[in-house]
């Protein structure tokens, strides 16, 4: 399910790399011990610090716009960073991926943009035509997750098959007896991303078989939260979500195990969205404006610190997302130099 793009090791797709990504790393969701509060002051793999500068050495503004599924990452990372680092300010929104892209980040109104989803070769030219190369960051792995009422007691477990049906405009069921005729002869109640979210063009893509393409009686939020309400107000919706917002609401709606192509269901988890084996697993990335990158010092160092802090265990455990391993910190360090230089240049 997972996109196949360039700015990971040669020769190595997206899919690929995060199966060899998540296997390295099963360990690290098991077995870190690092202080998830401890703000910065944890050693690196290339023998820095975390912050890479002392306190009150850098100052400035930084906007962060985009997704509201790496919103809590972003929340957080900026919060530790705020720490040691007072005047550096910060403006965060969720604008959604698309929305953020098209509104904020394109026009060069924000200096980083959070993605549920890689950004679009058309994207990238609209970047370019304002002035700049698009620095990305594949930064943690997501367990997307379809969660319906507490009190449904028909349904555990769906395949990405019936998924599609439920929620593809071609076929459009109005009950859940137009899919199976044991289930309840009620209509759906459908709770879901907004367009402009990087989690609809995911999941239309990877459930319906299009991106954007979807029935229209579905209510679109960029607030995840409502969407775990939405569903916890009527005994026959279904929704979908990030998984950290699922575990945010873990007594209020009931996730569903996951198939696909005949496989047996996997329930979401961060160990399935490491290993791939869920079928919605996917990455998340943050982009970063090359020219800004260039003219600020306390951008590079957010940046450097956002990276280094992202293979951390409270990624896991206090927000909900799979860590980066080291491969994966190592290559955004890489991209993070190149763009800092003016070397970086995204391909597809």
């Amino acid at each position: 399910m997972a996109h196949d793009r360039a700015g990971l090791p040669s020769g190595v797709s997206r899919r690929e790399f995060l199966v060899a990504s998540g296997t390295a790393g099963i360990l690290t969701l098991a077995g870190c011990t690092a202080d998830s509060n401890s703000g910065g002051d944890t050693e690196n793999g290339d023998g820095s610090g975390t912050a890479g500068n002392d306190a009150g050495d850098l100052s400035g503004e930084i906007r962060i716009s985009g997704s509201s599924t790496v919103y809590p990452i972003a929340q957080e990372i900026s919060r530790q960073f705020q720490k040691e680092n007072d005047a550096v300010g910060f403006n965060l929104t969720r604008d959604g991926s698309s929305g953020g892209f098209e509104n904020v980040f394109i026009p060069g109104d924000s200096d980083i943009n959070n993605a549920s989803r890689p950004i679009a070769q058309e994207e990238v030219e609209q970047c370019r035509e304002s002035g700049f190369e698009p620095v990305e960051f594949f930064i943690a792995q997501d367990a997307l997750t379809v969660v319906v009422n507490n009190d449904n007691d028909w349904v555990e477990s769906l395949s990405i098959e019936t998924l599609q049906k439920i929620w593809s405009p071609d076929s459009a069921p109005k009950t859940w007896a137009d899919i199976n005729e044991e289930w309840p002869d009620e209509p759906f109640d459908l709770y879901g991303a907004a367009t402009t979210s990087g989690t609809f063009d995911y999941f239309t893509e990877a459930v319906v078989g299009e991106e954007g393409k979807i029935r229209d009686d579905f209510e679109g939020t960029e607030e995840d939260d409502l969407i775990a309400q939405g569903v916890e107000g009527n005994k026959h919706a279904m929704g979908y979500l990030p998984f950290a917002y699922y575990t945010n609401n873990p007594d209020s709606v009931t996730a569903l195990s996951l198939s696909d192509g005949g496989d047996d269901p996997v329930e979401p988890s961060l160990e399935g969205a490491q290993s791939g084996n869920y079928p919605l697993a996917r990455p998340l990335f943050f982009y970063a404006n090359a020219s800004k990158l260039q003219e600020k010092t306390h951008l590079q160092e957010f940046i450097r610190y956002y990276i280094n802090q992202s293979d951390e265990s409270f990624v896991a455990e206090q927000i909900g997302y799979v860590p980066s391993t080291k491969e994966m910190v190592d290559e955004n360090l890489s991209n993070l130099e190149a763009g800092s230089n003016g070397e970086y240049e995204w391909s597809a």
